[in-house]
């Protein structure tokens, strides 16, 4: 690397550092401003420079070789929180772009107790366990691989056995546990107790849906493919497909009481001899209302949002928009075309134009 980089990353570390510095140590949620770092600036910076709590900067120095696990998980839920709700009202808009490291990642939302809290602390502590186990099965680790349990046995009468490296989610969830969970006891306001007993709730939500989501592959062995005996492994599905599963757990999450004994019930009393499941998301709080700008909660409204004029969905601009109607105007699109390459050695292509109508939300 020449000088010019090596004073260029000196600079970019020192800008985190500094931005880092902003951090509450104890603050909930800080870890996940690792998820917009720069490629290499956490393992640069070192555990003890970074926005983590006391335990988790502890747990970063004994096993500093999961660090880029835990940014690349920070990442994954940044990046699946987006894409699930980009055609929505609130569309888990990050506040980095503003103003990086004067609030949380997810400004009012991570603290609220909705059901975007909901999502957004299942959908990163799912991401913490996809990269760990993903890093596990890679072979990154030592102290971690395959599933050792899943390398013997299977059914002779199915023809097929275990074999392959079926990724070991069970590490990836205990990790995921350790670095996240943060005990109850330790917290004495009523009002915090209830939203880290939800978060907690949340979290582990998004650790089941990994692992109600493994799936087994096998491959076939036999004479010109006859498949007589059969391979298996268990892996996880895409990130994606975790997300869309959240995704329909945050559109039927359960409002719980805002008051807590031993246990969190829900928050209707005609509704409380109803279980609630491990797999469900949780919320206190009603959401506010993400159509209008609200500067106070960092809601920044749908003005000006891009609409589907044709659409009923969330995207359609008659509910993005919120019922206040919205603006056309056309957007002129040049690009090359009809590319044929000519003997001897170019590609000729025309230039192509197209008009196409662009709707925002007044």
């Amino acid at each position: 690397m020449d000088r010019a980089a090596l004073l260029g990353l000196s600079r970019l570390c020192a800008l985190w550092a500094a931005v880092l510095a902003l951090f509450p140590c104890g603050a909930q949620g800080n870890w996940m401003w690792l998820g917009i770092a720069s490629f290499g600036v956490p393992e640069k910076l070192g555990c003890a420079n970074l926005p983590l709590n006391s335990r988790q900067k502890e747990l970063c120095k004994r096993k500093p070789y999961l660090l880029p696990s835990i940014r690349e998980g920070a990442r994954l839920g940044i990046q699946e929180c987006r894409s699930q709700f980009r055609h929505e009202r609130w569309n888990c808009l990050v506040a980095a772009a503003s103003a990086p490291g004067t609030s949380p990642l997810f400004g009012y939302e991570l603290s609220s107790g909705t059901k975007e809290t909901a999502f957004i602390y299942a959908v990163m502590a799912a991401g913490l366990v996809h990269s760990v186990t993903r890093s596990c099965s890679a072979g990154n680790m030592t102290e971690c691989s395959c599933d050792t349990t899943l390398q013997n046995g299977g059914s002779a009468s199915e023809g097929w056995h275990w074999g392959g490296c079926s990724d070991d989610v069970q590490y990836g969830m205990w990790f995921s546990r350790k670095f996240l969970d943060f005990p109850i006891k330790n917290t004495t306001a009523k009002e915090s107790k209830v939203l880290l007993a939800m978060n907690l709730h949340n979290n582990e939500a998004g650790r089941q849906a990994v692992a109600k989501l493994m799936s087994l592959d096998c491959r076939c062995h036999g004479v010109s493919g006859s498949c007589a005996v059969k391979t298996c492994w268990k892996t996880m599905s895409s990130f994606e497909k975790i997300g869309h599963l959240l995704k329909d757990k945050y559109e039927n999450s359960v409002q719980i009481s805002d008051k807590i004994n031993r246990k969190m019930h829900r928050r209707e009393k005609d509704q409380r001899k109803i279980p609630i499941r491990k797999d469900d998301l949780l919320y206190v709080n009603k959401s506010p209302n993400y159509c209008v700008e609200d500067k106070k909660l960092g809601i920044p409204g749908t003005q000006g949002r891009e609409c589907n004029r044709t659409s009923e969905g969330a995207d359609g601009c008659n509910l993005l928009c919120c019922g206040r109607g919205y603006n056309t105007h056309v957007v002129r699109h040049v690009e090359r075309c009809e590319c044929k390459f000519i003997w001897c050695c170019y590609v000729r292509c025309r230039r192509c134009e197209s008009m196409t109508d662009v709707h925002t939300c007044k």
